[in-house]
């Protein structure tokens, strides 16, 4: 097992745990964080349309899998195929808050 992949396993049972008890504070940043970097392609918030017609809204996202296994790909670096799509490799906090505002979406 490669060190990377150990500190993303050790990243997500920290992850799991902290999501049962996820803070207002934690949403927040979360928000911030995906208000900041998200919404000039996605619908980031309950309400609205993506800007980017092809990037789905975030409030949506739970409905294809869990958001919870995103805590992963965020650690590692999320990448894509489409072009215009920045690459993002977070911080463990960060994953916590982005992850426990789109958890507050399914609400």
């Amino acid at each position: 097992m490669s060190l990377r992949l150990a500190l993303s396993s050790l990243l997500l049972t920290g992850l799991m745990g902290n999501l049962a008890a996820a803070t207002e504070g934690q949403i927040q940043r979360g928000k911030t964080f995906v208000g900041a970097n998200c919404a000039s392609c996605h619908a980031v918030g309950r309400i609205g349309v993506s800007p980017l017609a092809v990037a789905p809204a975030f409030r949506d996202l739970h409905t294809k899998y869990p958001v919870e296994d995103l805590g992963e790909a965020l650690a590692e670096g999320i990448t894509t195929g489409h072009p215009t799509m920045p690459e993002f490799q977070l911080e463990p906090d960060q994953i916590t808050d982005v992850v426990a505002y789109l958890k507050s979406l399914e609400r």
